[in-house]
């Protein structure tokens, strides 16, 4: 692709970056900027920067806030003693949107993945572990998606709270095998949550 500015190239080449964006949809992406408002760009790319510079994440659950604890963590009316484990912040929304779990949750920022070079020592796990023998969750819903890599996690997060007097349970499967919870329906992802089964069921059936 012949660029007849430098400056639009780079611009081009950093926006393709993003995935699922190639360098024609950059390039698309990048023109229309140039034909907006310049203040509607620096709205956008300060808005960026601010996000970099200042979000957090919740010292609890790990999910994206703009304090030191989520909305979700803070809010009395929510049950800390059931707790829902996530692969990213994705999840949260998707569960969220279905209005049908009001307990907390655990967003471990991935899954295990040997191929990918993630190993248990790159997620936030040991945080689970820690809060599951403060002896203050009654229940762990393993929510991730049901690839082979989510069966790894949820098998090796079951095995690190082995022992521990808690229900561990899973999420129902009317999420089709290799989906991501982000794209199911709000209503299959719904009753996925509220017909969850105990965990050893699942073992037993796959």
């Amino acid at each position: 692709m012949d660029f007849s500015s430098k400056l639009l190239e780079n611009a081009v080449n950093e926006i393709s970056q993003l995935p699922g964006i190639g360098k024609r949809t950059a390039l698309r992406l990048a023109l229309h900027l140039l034909k907006q408002p310049e203040q509607q760009t620096q709205r956008l790319s300060k808005s960026l920067l601010k996000m970099r510079e200042e979000i957090n994440f919740c010292a609890n659950c790990h999910n994206i806030s703009d304090t030191r604890l989520c909305e979700i963590c803070a809010n009395p009316n929510r049950d800390e003693s059931i707790v829902c484990v996530v692969e990213d912040i994705r999840d949260v929304m998707a569960i969220e949107n279905t209005s049908q779990f009001r307990g907390h949750y655990h967003v471990l920022g991935g899954k295990i993945s040997p191929m990918d070079g993630v190993g248990p020592g790159d997620l936030n796990i040991t945080t689970l572990v820690q809060k599951v023998a403060n002896g203050n969750i009654k229940e762990l819903i393993f929510a991730l998606s049901s690839t082979m890599e989510g069966d790894t996690t949820n098998f090796y997060l079951f095995k690190q709270i082995e022992g521990h007097n808690i229900v561990t349970t899973t999420i129902a499967r009317g999420i089709s095998v290799g989906d991501e919870l982000e794209y199911a329906d709000e209503v299959t992802l719904g009753r996925s949550i509220v017909n969850r089964i105990p965990f050893e069921s699942s073992l037993k059936s796959s």
